[in-house]
């Protein structure tokens, strides 16, 4: 997950990419590739609150990514949240 979340911050020219490998701080970096606000971390502190913003970002980077953001809402799906951030690191 790590590994993909720093090439997808590499293909989407965004800074820091190596934050994928800190625990928190790979939440700042997938607010950061989907361009959404700084402030959306305390939406992930929420219980409950921060699966739906865990979507809204994964819809986001799909589109940073060029893809249909309908490849974030799989992320919510058990077996498919393993292949959705492989295919938009390395998938043209």
């Amino acid at each position: 997950m790590a590994l993909a979340l720093q090439t997808i911050a590499q293909k989407t020219n965004t800074e820091n990419g190596w934050l994928a490998w800190i625990p928190i701080a790979n939440i700042y970096l997938m607010i950061m590739i989907g361009r959404k606000p700084v402030w959306w971390i305390i939406l992930f502190l929420i219980p409950l609150v921060n699966i739906v913003m865990y979507v809204i970002i994964w819809m986001a980077i799909a589109e940073a990514r060029g893809k249909p953001n309908w490849w974030g809402i799989l992320i919510i799906v058990p077996v498919v949240n393993l292949i959705v951030p492989g295919y938009l690191a390395w998938a043209d």
